[in-house]
């Protein structure tokens, strides 16, 4: 299975809760409780988006072809009392 890296812009909600977008995947729009399951959510989506391009013939966004990358740093969330 192929892998690729997209970017998530996180920001929180005004009821509570957060919404995640990417700027590398069109129509990405994933809300959570918290922010790793926003992540979790916009992940599966992307994924879903890339599924329903390939059985429908239409072109995958530019950031879901997979390439040969590199990772150089990684942010993670770390949830606290």
């Amino acid at each position: 299975m192929d892998e690729v890296i997209i970017r998530l812009h996180i920001e929180p909600l005004e009821d509570g809760g957060f919404v995640a977008t990417s700027p590398d995947v069109p129509g990405l729009v994933a809300e959570g409780r918290s922010v790793t399951e926003a992540a979790e959510i916009a992940q599966s989506l992307a994924r879903k988006i890339a599924e329903s391009c390939i059985e429908h013939g239409d072109p995958l966004p530019e950031a879901l072809i997979p390439h040969a990358t590199v990772l150089q740093d990684l942010l993670v969330p770390v949830g606290l009392r």
